[in-house]
């Protein structure tokens, strides 16, 4: 039977899984004891020290995990004493416990200020010394987990950075590689010229175009656009680009050429390319493209547009005429519906064949370029021919998105030059000829 004067017994938390270094900091012996024995009880190693100088000493060489001060020692107040802890370095964070009778509000929030986690009213009672202690002990639980995992997120990060170095290394190949499937930017048949531009958004893309001689008066040009552009599209243009390779072993618009017959038409080459996709490759890959059959002697073009952009046409007196009425993307339908597009070139006109990542460039404010925008640009640089022309629109775009393109960029450019035309300029009062 239990004495009804008698305290009930302390509910105490378990000792901790590991010992923790407290150290008491008080010029009394006696409360020094009092705390050390309590501690000491609970599993924890104590460290004790009268003045703060001894008690800065240990933390630097037992760095105790626990400090319990005195507000007044006999060499330095206990707020100067937190200030100096705080300063030292430390593996782990320390918690600071003032113990203290003065409770007015600016010398708390000075300690507050100074670093202290918590305080003690003195006389110390033992429970509440105790549940004090457990709550630190939590805190500093809490603080080692999240140090242990920002630890390992560290390491994470590192291999990641690591991984995403190699990866980046592979794409730079990867794009050198795919740069190479373009290997003529320019070509001369006749009077034409074909100039070729692709301007992957990210390391690689999945744009491609390109041109290959067919017979010795006509040519095949292609241009390409895989749906999305990272590796998977870089893969598929990488195989699309065997098809119409300009080895004529290889190139599915010349396998009818091999064999004395005429070359594969654009149509004919749309739908077998919508069969291999549906057929023989297990992906929901799909993609845009313009091929063009053209005789270079004559100026007549043949062409099939499956869900690419309208191919622009500049007249040599400057009009425009967008080319197609759109037709269905390649690899999405068992019986698609492909646009036939069949028109006359003469000296001085210019056809123009480009990807979404051009029409569809962006403004800042979310304004797409469009049918308009690339009609001003082909209008603004008339003056220009070749690779100069579209580097000039490639700037122009990359100006009009403020540099951020998300897209890939790819662009053909066909012109008829034809004959070189004397201009007679007007003559003077002294019959010399004057330049406008």
């Amino acid at each position: 039977m239990q004495p009804a004067n008698r305290p009930a017994p302390l509910a105490i938390d378990a000792p901790p899984p590991c010992r923790r270094r407290v150290l008491i900091v008080e010029d009394s012996a006696a409360q020094r004891r009092l705390l050390s024995i309590l501690l000491a009880r609970q599993g924890y190693h104590v460290l004790e020290a009268e003045r703060g100088d001894l008690a800065l000493a240990m933390c630097r060489e037992e760095e105790p995990d626990l400090v319990l001060a005195d507000w007044l020692l006999p060499d330095m107040t206990g707020i100067a004493l937190c200030q100096q802890f705080r300063a030292l370095p430390r593996q782990n964070y320390g918690y600071f416990v003032l113990l203290t009778s003065n409770s007015a509000d600016n010398d708390i929030v000075a300690a507050i200020e100074a670093g202290a986690d918590d305080f003690l009213a003195k006389p110390v009672a033992a429970q509440e010394l105790l549940g004090r202690v457990s709550s630190g002990e939590r805190i500093m639980r809490i603080e080692e987990e999240l140090r242990a995992s920002n630890a390992q997120l560290k390491t994470a990060l590192d291999r990641l950075r690591q991984t995403q170095e190699a990866l980046d290394r592979d794409l730079r190949e990867a794009r050198k590689l795919q740069q190479g499937l373009v290997r003529e930017r320019s070509g001369q048949f006749g009077q034409f010229e074909v100039s070729l531009l692709l301007r992957p958004a990210g390391h690689i893309g999945g744009d491609l175009v390109g041109f290959f001689a067919i017979s010795g008066e006509r040519i095949g040009f292609y241009a390409l656009d895989v749906a999305g552009h990272g590796v998977t599209a870089a893969l598929l243009t990488a195989q699309l680009s065997v098809h119409l390779s300009g080895s004529s072993d290889q190139n599915v618009a010349l396998r009818g050429a091999q064999a004395g017959q005429d070359a594969v038409s654009p149509m004919d080459l749309a739908h077998f390319f919508n069969n291999m996709m549906l057929e023989e490759m297990s992906t929901d890959s799909y993609f845009t493209m313009i091929y063009g059959d053209l005789n270079h002697a004559t100026g007549e073009l043949r062409m099939v547009q499956a869900g690419h952009p309208h191919p622009v046409l500049q007249r040599q007196d400057g009009t425009m005429e967008q080319l197609g009425k759109g037709g269905m993307p390649i690899g999405v339908f068992e019986r698609p519906v492909f646009d036939a597009i069949a028109t006359q070139l003469a000296p001085g006109d210019r056809l123009l064949v480009m990807s979404d990542g051009i029409t569809e460039a962006s403004a800042p404010g979310g304004r797409q370029l469009g049918d308009e925008g690339v009609e001003a640009i082909m209008r603004t640089n008339a003056f220009l021919h070749g690779h100069a022309f579209l580097e000039s629109m490639a700037w122009s775009i990359s100006n009009y998105c403020r540099g951020e393109r998300p897209d890939d960029m790819s662009a053909i450019m066909i012109e008829y030059r034809g004959e070189a035309q004397l201009v007679a300029f007007p003559q003077g009062p002294d019959g010399r000829s004057r330049a406008p």
